[in-house]
This record gives structure tokens, sequence and C-alpha cells, in this order.
């Protein structure tokens, strides 16, 4: 069993940092793009042995320490009786768009064992002989709710926020739901063999603080305290504040915008860490990839708890041979050659070689 990933989570001592991507199993690979040629994408997550094979598609092309399950976060809203729509270039879309009480209160409560049983079964098939383990995931309630305010999210969720503020009772209603829900389907996923569970909040990052303890931090506290519970290791990814850390979380992944050792140091020495290369790193190629991972695992200084990920997912254009050079440039690093000592080690070893070299000329 590789477990690299499950104990950095705990943030036990690991031989080599473990190191996956968030949206690695889709839209860069060539196997995929054929694939969804004969398939649709809302097909492929229903169909549990698709899924399973989709989930593994990564493995052709580079060699993760982890599986992230091929599902999207809009998977519960069918369960719970919102219908939506795939839009390419938008997401997921309810229909009809919603607008208020009316929407809320023709929400559904569901049971995920039987709703989304297709998503268990395709963990269950993942699990039974796969030695990585698999992350399972679901939305946050702010960022899930972030797809049904009046069908649409411009870039600054405006409406989601002014519904937030408009009606505090309302939005307590919604996102209470949710947190609810999805507690008990992720916990419905750890049981059918995700060893780690990752909450979504990809959208938070546009509120200032103050905003986020007020109106969602309770929320995705009492989703995380739900797993927590159940000892089920989770990674919390949201925005770089310490509001977020407070929410919960054995890890907090971060985006690329703030350096990893910052970031750490504001969620605190206690949390583990995910991310952060930029994924705009391996779009620009090779050397600047492997450059760009060479800072993220010099800032992480080779303390227990670090999962290399990127700030964001994968980018659709994501060249795959880049991306495995990525994966071979945190294997040939381990921790204990990124702390300090190990590095004023180096830096003294080369300072002696080049005093041992004879000057050249002028």
């Amino acid at each position: 069993m590789n477990d690299l990933l499950l104990r950095a989570l705990a943030r036990q001592p690991v031989e080599r940092t473990p190191v996956w991507f968030m949206r690695q199993a889709g839209r860069s690979l060539p196997a995929y793009r054929e694939l969804r040629r004969e398939r649709g994408f809302l097909e492929l997550v229903r169909d549990p042995e698709a899924a399973a094979r989709v989930t593994r598609l990564p493995l052709e092309y580079f060699d993760v320490d982890a599986l992230v399950l091929f599902m999207d976060l809009s998977t519960p809203f069918e369960a719970a009786g919102i219908e939506i729509e795939l839009r390419a270039g938008v997401g997921p879309v309810p229909l009809p768009p919603w607008a208020g009480l009316a929407d809320v209160e023709r929400l559904r409560p569901f049971e995920p064992r039987e709703r989304l049983a297709f998503v268990l079964e395709a963990i269950r098939l993942l699990a039974a002989d796969e030695a990585r383990p698999i992350i399972g995931f679901v939305g946050a309630p702010f960022t899930l709710c972030s797809y049904l305010t009046r069908g649409t999210r411009d870039s600054r969720l405006a409406q989601l926020r002014a519904f937030m503020l408009r009606s505090p009772a309302l939005w307590d209603r919604l996102a209470g739901f949710w947190a609810e829900h999805l507690a008990e389907f992720a916990i419905a996923q750890h049981e059918a063999g995700a060893g780690a569970i990752q909450v979504f909040d990809s959208w938070c990052g546009i509120l200032d603080p103050h905003t986020y303890r007020a109106h969602v931090l309770p929320y995705s506290r009492r989703l995380l305290q739900r797993l927590r519970e159940k000892a089920i290791p989770t990674v919390h990814y949201g925005a770089t504040h310490a509001a977020v850390a407070e929410a919960g979380g054995d890890a907090i992944g971060v985006d690329w915008r703030t350096p990893l050792d910052e970031a750490w140091d504001v969620i605190g020495p206690e949390r583990a860490i995910q991310g952060n290369l930029d994924p705009a790193c391996i779009l620009a190629g090779e050397e600047a990839a492997r450059a760009g991972t060479r800072d993220v695992l010099r800032r992480a200084g080779g303390r227990p708890g670090h999962i290399f990920n990127l700030g964001h997912g994968l980018h659709p254009d994501s060249d795959p041979e880049v991306i495995a050079a990525v994966v071979d440039e945190v294997r040939r690093r381990s921790p204990q050659d990124q702390t300090p000592a190990a590095r004023r080690s180096a830096t003294d070893s080369a300072s002696a070689i080049r005093l041992d070299r004879p000057s050249r000329p002028v």
C-alpha cells in the first residue's frame, strides 16, 4: 500500500513528498478526450466502471501517489431534486434558475448511499485492487451554492454574496442543508473505500475574512467536524487566510498566489499543507515547471505534512509529459533534502567546489 499521502496528512515522517494533481483525471489527458468523443460527462460519472476507468487514466501518463475520483462537485444536485445542465464554458446550471424561498423549499432530503450509489460503487471498484489511496471529494456549501444563485456565476459572485446578506435566514436553511448532506455523502465515500476526502471551497477566496467567518465558516466547520468525528482524513481547499484553517481540515490546500512558506505561517504549523505550484508553470514547459516545483519544495523546507499539488486544477492544455516531469522532480527530492541544514550543506559544498577551481583569465 502506498500510504505516503495518508502519512503526510497525519504529519508523519515520509521518505518522499507525496504528489497528485487536482483535475488529474480528465480534460488534459488525450485518452480522456478520446473517450469524451463517444460519451457525455454525466454519462461517464453515472457509470461506475467508466468512472473507475477514468479515475485510473492518469497512471498511463504519470505515477502519482493518489487517485482522485472522477466526479463533479454538482453530482449531489439531482439527488436533492435539482435538475442541472452542463453548459460548455459555464459549468452546471440549474433548471430553472434559482431565485429565492420557493427554490430552497423544493430541496429534497436524500440518502447518498441510495441516491448516489453509482459514485460509491466506482470507489469500491477502485479500492478493490488499487494500492494508492482514493481521494473522494465534496464541495463546501458556499462553493456548491455558487452554482445555484440565478443559474449564473459572475466573476465576483455578486448575486450569491447579496443573497447571503439580504436573506440570512434563507441562506442558513440552504447552507445548513448542504452541510448536513455533503457530510453524509463524504462519510459514505469513505465507507466505500476512499482513503481521504477533499472539501473544495474553490470560490471562498472571493470573500473577505469577516464575511467568510460570519456567513461561510459555520457551515464548512459543521461539515468538517462531522468528518473529524469519524476519523476521516481531510484536505480543506480554499483561500489562504487564517479563517479557512479555523473551519477545519487535517490539511489546508492553498492556491498559488501566496508562497507556500508564507501560507504555512498563516494556517499554522500544526496543520498539513497541500500545494501549490502555479498551473501556468506547466503551460510554460518543462524547464519552468521543474523550476517552480523546486521552489515549492524549497519553501516546504522538509517540514512534515507537505503534499505536493497545484494551486488550482490542471488546465486543459497541460502537456502530460510536462506533468510527468513535475512528478519526477518531486520524486527525486526527499523531504530531508529540503531542510535548512541540507540546503546549507549543499551551498557550502558548492562554494568549496568553486574555490578549488582555478580562476579563469579575464
